[in-house]
């Protein structure tokens, strides 16, 4: 157990700490946010109207995701090296947690959702992908949703660094918020996985599986034009399914990814590769965008205007609180939870499901029960975190320096200047 608990040291004594504790604060949000269904309803549908947990969680790590990304692209300067990177850091606690629901699910111990008429195949290859919130597919866990827009991502900043745009970071932002502000006030909506719904869930996933894997081989080869090719093919692709093929309404599914390269524009400002005060306007103009286009249109079944606002504004604060503390101790209990974070966000609806399953939810509030969960949850998480999660980043380094080019030929363009950047886990939702 000693050594389980080292992992709450680790980040700790990063330069990076800080963006630790935030996901360590969004991670226990998050639990909380999906726990409330089961041990405190009561307290949450008196919450939610004025502060939406879950999309504050999800705003603060798509934040700290966009802040670490791109630089641990740029530091890499290789394409190639960078999605083995991102596929031994994402894929195999998933692959884990999603065996382990299904068998869960063969024993009757845990129920998982109903995916209609789709086959079995066509929901296997669409999670593969990570990209199933936005090929029409019901998400195996519910939290799975962040993933895809997360997955986007990656696709977008890969199309940016292969065509050497990749500073353009906050005209990347901008540009984003605006579309969604734009189409809020235009009243522009497309109905949820629109795409489809007007070619079919199969041809979609068939679709856009094939292109997202030519798009990470081409982008991964050593002929620039090849890698220029599988990046724009991989940016079009992100650009296509977020707006037109998400559940998420229009302006929201924008506002997300202005959020992450808002997160990268901050990284950009503290290596010193624009100002802060450029960053500042960009910040200014995307929490604009964002509070205007929920104003105009956040209201729906699953949350109101106000517990949104409420919620984006103080992740932004949250996030900026951090930066200020960058160069401050933190305490270790949120940067060790930081470290784990991924565990936590993967393991907790499992577990939730399982309760769900068997006891049942509690018809009345119980705090003792809701820290209780926390006290069963954060140990389990700690032993994902050791025995899954840190070899296999291991071996994911080992294989990437084995491939990493030696010369220039596969290498886009000189790597950032961010000698101690790390790479973070996806957001929970």
């Amino acid at each position: 157990m000693s050594r389980l608990l080292a992992a709450f040291s680790v980040a700790g004594r990063s330069r990076l700490g800080w963006l630790d504790a935030l996901r360590g604060i969004a991670a226990l949000v998050v639990v909380f946010d999906h726990s409330s269904y089961t041990f405190m309803a009561d307290f949450r549908r008196e919450l939610m109207p004025y502060f939406n947990t879950s999309r504050y969680g999800i705003m603060v790590f798509f934040l700290v995701s966009g802040y670490i990304i791109p630089g641990s692209l740029e530091r890499r300067g290789c394409v190639r090296t960078f999605w083995i990177g991102r596929i031994f850091r994402v894929y195999p606690l998933w692959a884990a947690v999603v065996a382990v629901l299904l068998t869960l699910n063969a024993l009757g111990i845990a129920e998982i959702r109903d995916f209609g008429p789709q086959s079995a195949t066509t929901v296997a290859v669409a999670h593969v992908t990570m990209l199933q919130e936005l090929l029409g597919t019901p998400n195996l866990l519910l939290v799975l949703w962040t993933l895809s827009y997360e997955m986007s991502f990656y696709l977008l900043v890969v199309a940016l660094f292969t065509v050497r745009l990749h500073r353009r970071s906050a005209a990347v932002a901008v540009v984003l918020a605006m579309l969604a502000a734009g189409s809020a006030a235009a009243g522009v909506v497309v109905p949820p996985s629109a795409l489809s719904g007007l070619f079919g869930t199969g041809p979609v996933i068939a679709f856009a599986s094939i292109a997202m894997g030519v798009a990470l081989c081409c982008a991964s080869a050593g002929s620039a034009v090849l890698r220029g090719f599988g990046g724009v093919l991989g940016g079009v692709l992100a650009l296509a399914l977020v707006p037109f093929n998400g559940t998420v309404p229009l302006w929201e599914g924008l506002v997300i990814l202005a959020v992450m390269f808002l997160g990268t524009t901050v990284h950009r400002a503290e290596n010193g590769q624009c100002t802060w005060h450029f960053a500042a306007g960009t910040a200014v103009i995307v929490a604009a965008c964002a509070v205007g286009s929920a104003y105009w249109r956040g209201h729906g079944d699953h949350f109101t205007r106000r517990g949104w606002i409420a919620a984006f504004l103080l992740a932004a604060v949250t996030f900026g609180a951090g930066l200020a503390l960058r160069g401050r101790s933190l305490p270790r209990v949120l940067t060790g939870l930081g470290t784990i974070s991924y565990s936590v966000y993967l393991m907790h609806p499992v577990l939730l499901t399982v309760i769900d399953s068997t006891v049942g939810r509690r018809r009345q509030d119980s705090l003792a029960l809701e820290v209780a969960f926390f006290t069963v949850l954060l140990p389990l998480c700690l032993l994902t975190y050791r025995y899954i999660e840190a070899p296999s980043q291991t071996w994911g380094r080992r294989l990437a320096r084995r491939v990493q080019p030696s010369h220039s030929g596969q290498r886009t363009s000189a790597p950032a200047r961010t000698p101690g950047t790390r790479s973070g886990p996806p957001p929970p939702s």
